[in-house]
């Protein structure tokens, strides 16, 4: 599968960083899967469900902008350009700080964006972000 998000880069953008949804994010359907395979192989459609999820979701920081696309056969995306983007904040539980993930929230200038839960590592995605963030603010 071709990646969305080298697909979308345009003359002279880089990709900075990429992050990813985290498996942990979705151990309870990982656990059912694996309870109900005996059941008619019906545990096979909930791994086939996180895999799916895992595979269709991408999240990048390039040199311009943040792309965000999830999704398989139907796709949603989002990509704000870096001098957009207000904030990005992250939502992190008890387990989502024990197993490193959480939710995003991207709100760009006069719009608000629906939170991207389960993703792996969003401290450092944040981080990238900020750094990108600021490097373009050193060129401009």
């Amino acid at each position: 599968m071709d990646s969305y998000v080298e697909g979308a880069l345009v003359k002279d953008e880089r990709l900075l960083h990429t992050g990813q949804i985290s498996l942990w994010s979705m151990w309870h359907l990982i656990a059912l899967g694996v309870v109900l395979i005996p059941v008619f192989g019906l545990g096979l459609v909930f791994l086939g469900i996180v895999y799916v999820r895992y595979k269709a979701t991408e999240l990048a920081v390039t040199t311009k902008r943040v792309i965000v696309k999830h999704g398989f056969i139907r796709r949603q995306t989002i990509e704000i350009n870096l001098s957009k983007v207000e904030s990005i904040q992250v939502d992190q539980g008890i387990l989502g700080r024990v197993f490193d993930f959480g939710t995003l929230i991207i709100s760009g200038t006069g719009s608000s964006h629906a939170p991207l839960h389960g993703i792996s590592e969003p401290m450092a995605f944040r981080k990238a972000f900020i750094e990108a963030q600021e490097d373009g603010k050193s060129y401009a």
